[in-house]
């Protein structure tokens, strides 16, 4: 592993502690329906490196019944920005040096009632130190009880941390970021997004607690929503239209999310950071 000071280690620490207990959770789902199907974990080293001197991360990916695919990934990873990549960076303007950890998880249900969700939170250490991330939701197709449920767990997550825990400013951000722009149109029906919160020297406690809270939200709610979908019976157009969103949701990973693109300039595991892409789509 590469060298972490106490802040870089906590972070970690605390992402590897939410991949298990998110693992955990999603397995007891596959064992309440009947399913035997448990995250299969891949470690990685950064470039390839076998020495690990770059750092690397672990990819989880479970296919079962209720999951038809989910990934839940942690890594820790540092080195030097390419120069023209750092420049697109906050704090790597004028030193290229980065250290990042954190934990990324997408999932796609077999039931195209049951929404897909993503979530990611993380701890960047650049000339500055900082965090970003959070959660939204993703149905095929939307129900508002799900829709505002996710959404009032993520806002009493923000309130509890305000004022960096500014809910409105994060769900605009959401909604923003969460966009297909070349179809006109939402990736999901939104939640959370925050970057560039500041940790440096006092403003690492709170920032690091509200990233917190964000992972404990997501784990308080989304398996409830998963319990409520999972069972609903589906029609051969309802799982096309699943298909189809799909499809939508792979454009989006592929053409405009940072983290995709973080990953595969940073020397990534390539499974890993397309893990996000869906087991299945379509296009009409």
């Amino acid at each position: 592993m590469i060298p972490l000071d106490a802040q870089q280690t906590a972070a970690r620490v605390w992402f590897e502690a939410l991949r298990d207990r998110i693992c955990a959770a999603f397995e007891a789902i596959e064992r309440e329906a009947g399913s035997d199907a448990a995250f299969v974990y891949m470690p990685w080293n950064r470039d390839d490196d076998a020495t690990g001197a770059g750092g690397g991360g672990v990819r989880g990916v479970m296919k079962g019944r209720v999951f038809e695919k989910v990934g839940v990934n942690v890594s820790t990873v540092g080195g030097r920005f390419a120069p023209d990549f750092a420049r697109t960076i906050h704090g790597a303007g004028d030193d290229p040096a980065f250290v990042a950890t954190g934990i990324s998880l997408v999932a796609h249900l077999a039931n195209p009632h049951a929404p897909a969700v993503h979530m990611n939170t993380r701890f960047l250490t650049t000339g500055r130190r900082w965090f970003g991330g959070g959660a939204d939701l993703n149905p095929p197709i939307p129900y508002a009880e799900d829709t505002a449920d996710f959404h009032a767990t993520l806002r009493a997550a923000c309130e509890a941390h305000a004022p960096i825990g500014d809910y409105p400013r994060h769900a605009k951000w959401a909604e923003d970021y969460f966009q297909i722009p070349h179809r006109g149109v939402q990736r999901g029906v939104g939640g959370i997004f925050y970057d560039h919160l500041d940790a440096e020297g006092e403003a690492f406690a709170p920032a690091f607690a509200f990233t917190r809270a964000v992972g404990e939200a997501f784990l308080a709610i989304y398996p409830d929503i998963v319990r409520r979908r999972r069972d609903a019976p589906f029609t051969p157009d309802e799982e096309r239209q699943m298909l189809a969103w799909r499809g939508r949701y792979a454009e989006f990973n592929l053409v405009y999310d940072r983290g995709t693109l973080f990953g595969l300039k940073t020397g990534g595991n390539i499974d890993a950071i397309l893990m996000s892409l869906p087991p299945r789509a379509i296009w009409e």
